[in-house]
């Protein structure tokens, strides 16, 4: 049977599985599904049309399933999915979706989301991904796997983010970032590629040497943006990172612009141009 203090409230109709732990003064909503061995410690609220993965950890005053902050919200049943092994700490919101933009919002495994970070209505986050504290996405962010978010961070809404980026610390994203990008600044910009992320996920010297070569193609020359994608698309065709990269800007079209890159960047914000 689950554990549930006294002082918390678990409505009827949610979902628990048997080893589901509530600590006190928690409230749980009657459309909430939590999964095999998560632990809500203290002063939780879960609402909405909910599911939370199994063996996911949320710490106290975070709120999840609250209703989107958007004017556009009708009060329908949207949803939120947190994904399995997620560490969700203090004071962290993440928001269900909206009627008109798929009704969904998501959160993949194995993610961290340090205190006070939001998720904002209809994202759609991979997995692994670390959010520092008090970083922010708006509505309809998409992020992909492995990505981190540096603390203080804001992405508007609509942009996407690449998988293996990185993001520094207090950066303001108002365009897309390619896959394995490092974007920091204000207004952020590019200022390299994250060879440390690429470096722990095991791709060799030649690897790097290669991206490097197609980053320098893609975002530096005289010629337009998309006569510089298809120069790389061709001069690295087969190399399965550069080609993440290139699908990733072509998917995104004319209406997702990318953010530019700052001339002799180091990947290094500390020493940023």
């Amino acid at each position: 049977m689950p554990q549930i203090d006294p002082s918390s409230r678990v409505a009827d109709g949610a979902k628990l599985a048997n080893d589901v732990q509530i600590g006190p003064f928690c409230a749980v909503g009657p459309d909430v599904e939590l999964r095999a061995g998560v632990w809500l410690l203290s002063h939780v609220n879960v609402t909405g049309v909910t599911v939370i993965g199994e063996q996911t950890v949320v710490h106290p005053f975070a709120s999840l399933g609250g209703p989107p902050q958007s004017t556009g919200y009708r009060g329908g049943a949207t949803r939120l999915t947190v994904g399995r092994n997620c560490q969700i700490r203090e004071g962290v919101t993440i928001s269900t979706g909206t009627e008109d933009h798929g009704e969904l919002t998501t959160v993949g495994d194995r993610c961290f989301l340090m205190a006070n970070s939001h998720v904002g209505h209809d994202c759609r986050v991979g997995n692994e991904v670390i959010f520092a504290n008090n970083a922010v996405l708006g509505g309809h962010v998409s992020v992909g796997d492995n990505v981190f978010l540096g603390g203080n961070s804001a992405v508007h809404q609509f942009v996407r983010i690449g998988e293996g980026a990185m993001i520094g610390g207090m950066s303001g994203i108002g365009k897309d970032i390619i896959p394995f990008g490092f974007a920091f600044g204000t207004r952020a910009a590019l200022v390299g590629l994250n060879v440390v992320g690429l470096k722990r996920r095991k791709y060799t010297r030649a690897d790097l040497h290669r991206i490097r070569e197609a980053y320098q193609m893609l975002f530096f020359g005289d010629d337009t943006f998309a006569k510089r994608v298809e120069r790389a698309s061709t001069a690295f065709s087969g190399d399965p990172v550069v080609g993440k990269i290139v699908a990733f800007i072509r998917e995104g079209g004319k209406r997702s612009p990318m953010t530019p890159a700052i001339e002799g960047g180091t990947g290094d914000p500390d020493n940023a141009p």
